[in-house]
C-alpha cells in the first residue's frame, strides 16, 4: 500500500481527512518554537516570531490563540515588552502523542457517525472529532489505502425520524423535562402519553426511548418514528435510582422486557450453526455442540415475543424445544405464512 498523507479536515465538512499541504511549517511545530521563544524571557511578539518561522502573522496569532484557548497556557501580551509572557510556570509544553492505528480509528469513527446525520447528536460529535483532529500536526504519513474504499457503515433498514421530534426527546432526557406524547401503536389509534423522559438508546440501530408512563405507573418504551407529537409540560423530574437500561435489558432479547422467566433451548442444524456460533445473541447463552455439526442454544429470558420471530427468521434450521409456549407460537405463526402463501 501507498504513503497516505493525512491533514487536518476543511472547515466546511469534518470527514474530508485527506488534502494537499498548505502550511509551510506544521501548527505543532510553530507552536513549539512560539513556547520555546515565550520560555526564553525574550518577550516575542507576532512580528518577529513570524520572521523567525517563515509564516504569516495571522498564522502566529491564531497559534498563540489556540495556545492560550484550547491548550490554557498562561499567555499575556505585555504592552511595556511589545511581547508576550507566561504569567505562571509552564514546566512542558502539551503535546498529543498519537499512532497510525489512533489516527485510523479516528476515521473510522467519523465514518461511524453516519446513523447520527441529522440528528441532535451529528453536530457536538462532528465538533468534538474536529478539535482532535486540529491538535494533530498537518502531515501525518500513513501506510494505508483510501480509506473511504476500504471501510463503510451500512444498516439494513435505516430508521426513518421526525428531527424536531427526536431533538426535542433528546433535550427532555438531557434536562429531564416531562413530556405529552401523542404516541401511537401499530394497528392502534394514537393516544395521550404522560411521561418522564428517563433516556434514549440506540439498540441494534433502532432508536428508543426509555421513560416512565405516569398513566401506567411503570417503566415503558417508546419507538420515537411512532410518537406524532411532543409537548414539554413545563415540569422536570427526578429521575429515580432504581433505573438502569442494563439491568432493564438483562433478561430481554431485545428492547422488551416482560414479567415472566422462560428457559429458551433453541437446536440448530449444521448449516445454521456456524452463523450462531459468530455472534453472542444473549449474555444468559449457553451453547451446547451436537453430533453431525449442530449445536444448542440455552438462554434465560423475560419475554418471549421477540425470540419467537428470531427463530421463525431462521425458517426449518431452527427448532424451538423449550418452553411449549414459544414452540406452540412458532408453529401457529408458520402455519399463518403458509396460509397466505396458498
Amino acid at each position: 500500500m501507498r504513503d497516505k498523507i493525512v491533514q487536518r479536515p476543511a472547515k466546511n465538512h469534518a470527514s474530508r481527512i485527506t488534502h494537499q499541504v498548505q502550511h509551510s511549517r506544521p501548527p505543532l511545530e510553530r507552536m513549539l518554537r512560539i513556547h520555546q521563544a515565550i520560555q526564553s524571557g525574550s518577550f516575542p511578539n507576532a512580528t518577529t516570531l513570524a520572521r523567525e518561522i517563515e509564516v504569516s502573522t495571522k498564522s502566529i496569532q491564531r497559534d498563540i490563540e489556540f495556545m492560550r484557548e484550547r491548550l490554557n497556557l498562561p499567555i499575556e501580551y505585555v504592552t511595556g515588552h511589545n511581547g508576550y509572557r507566561y504569567t505562571g510556570e509552564v514546566s512542558s509544553f502539551p503535546t498529543m502523542q498519537i499512532t497510525e492505528g489512533e489516527i485510523v480509528a479516528l476515521v473510522v469513527a467519523e465514518k461511524a457517525l453516519q446513523q447520527y446525520r441529522g440528528t441532535s447528536f451529528e453536530k457536538p460529535l462532528l465538533s468534538a472529532i474536529k478539535k482532535m483532529e486540529q491538535a494533530l500536526p498537518d502531515t501525518i504519513s500513513l501506510n494505508l489505502a483510501d480509506i473511504e474504499q476500504t471501510i463503510s457503515f451500512r444498516t439494513r433498514a435505516e430508521p426513518i425520524l421526525n428531527l424536531e421530534i427526536f431533538d426535542a426527546l433528546a433535550k427532555a432526557v438531557a434536562q429531564r423535562q416531562q413530556l405529552e406524547l401523542h404516541y401511537r401503536k401499530p394497528g392502534q389509534p394514537a393516544e395521550k402519553r404522560l411521561v418522564d423522559a428517563y433516556h434514549l438508546a440506540n439498540i441494534n440501530g433502532e432508536w428508543y426511548l426509555f421513560a416512565y408512563d405516569h398513566a401506567r405507573k411503570d417503566l415503558r418504551t417508546f419507538v420515537p418514528a411512532r410518537i406524532q407529537s411532543v409537548k414539554p409540560t413545563g415540569k422536570t423530574f427526578e429521575r429515580t435510582q432504581k433505573f438502569s437500561l442494563e439491568k432493564r435489558l438483562r433478561d430481554s432479547f431485545g428492547v422488551h422486557s416482560g414479567e415472566g422467566e422462560f428457559d429458551v433451548f433453541i437446536r440448530f442444524n449444521a448449516r445454521a450453526a456456524d452463523y450462531i456460533r459468530e455472534k453472542k445473541w444473549h449474555p444468559s447463552q449457553v451453547l451446547r455442540e451436537l453430533k453431525g455439526g449442530g449445536l444448542e442454544l440455552k438462554m434465560k429470558l423475560s419475554s418471549l415475543a421477540e425470540v419467537q420471530r428470531w427463530v421463525l427468521s431462521w425458517g426449518g434450521d431452527a427448532v424451538v424445544l423449550k418452553p411449549k409456549e414459544l414452540a406452540e407460537a412458532v408453529k401457529s405463526a408458520a402455519k399463518r405464512i403458509l396460509q397466505v402463501g396458498g
